[in-house]
């Protein structure tokens, strides 16, 4: 099967932590939910968590791609959920309103990957 996506998606290990969801009409408090993030592309992220969130909200954060100090803050819609057999729940999140002026951080990633294999 062929892939479909616009952009690829890179690994990534990270961890978010988020304490409320939002949308147009509510704020959601969630505690202190841990997000493990394990991939990412130019536009959006994939993580799990133990923490069932409603679709279609929304969730600032901010990513921190290594050491250099460089990083993204940006606003989260989560468009797709799914059940894993541990209990755990996936989902896939899109950038909204994100800027391709930081198309290069992704960029200068992939490529530090690409080094590293």
């Amino acid at each position: 099967m062929s892939e479909k996506r616009r952009f690829q998606r890179l690994p990534i290990t990270l961890t978010l932590e988020v304490s409320s969801l939002f949308n147009q009409n509510e704020e959601v408090s969630i505690g202190n939910a841990e997000f493990n993030v394990f991939d990412i592309s130019k536009v959006g992220i994939g993580f799990t968590t133990t923490t069932k969130i409603p679709l279609e909200y929304y969730f600032n954060a901010t990513i921190h791609f290594d050491d250099s100090g460089d990083c993204l803050k940006y606003v989260v819609k989560v468009i797709r959920t799914e059940v894993l057999e541990n209990g755990e729940y996936l989902y896939g999140c899109e950038f909204v309103g994100f800027a391709s002026i930081y198309d290069y951080l992704f960029d200068q990633y992939e490529t530090t990957l690409q080094t590293e294999e």
